[in-house]
């Protein structure tokens, strides 16, 4: 049989989401505007499959049932910023080298692809955290 401390795990919970918590942006020359931070708010809620382009068989359904909610940004440069967070609620840092150079290509600076996946990812680990105090 296992036995599993929760204090512990609080304790290296605590201790992992300091490691980890982002540099202030004046610490690192980084920032976002507050619709640049909306769209990483909203992108949380976004599935996988709001990233690729919808196939026939969508298409069609839509036609009968009428479309889907669609949730692309018309602005490219805040697309390339919600696929990027879109990406990191689900997969932490692992994020696709195309992806993060199309999202450097849409004009943001490497320092802000590293705020938004960290504070995603503080983010992530606060809500773990939390889940393992109830």
């Amino acid at each position: 049989m296992a036995y599993l401390a929760f204090s512990e795990i609080d304790t290296i919970s605590g201790q992992v989401a300091r490691a980890v918590e982002p540099k202030p942006a004046e610490a690192t020359g980084a920032s976002l505007s507050a619709l640049e931070w909306l769209v990483v708010a909203v992108a949380k809620r976004d599935r996988m499959s709001s990233l690729r382009q919808p196939g026939r068989l969508t298409v069609a359904m839509g036609s009968l049932f009428g479309p889907q909610r669609n949730p692309r940004l018309a602005d490219e440069r805040l697309e390339a910023l919600r696929r990027i967070a879109v990406l990191s609620w689900h997969y932490g840092y692992v994020v696709p080298g195309s992806e993060v150079t199309r999202f450097l290509a849409a004009g943001f600076a490497p320092e802000q692809y590293e705020l938004v996946v960290d504070s995603i990812s503080a983010d992530r680990l606060a809500h773990r955290a939390e889940r393992f105090r109830r």
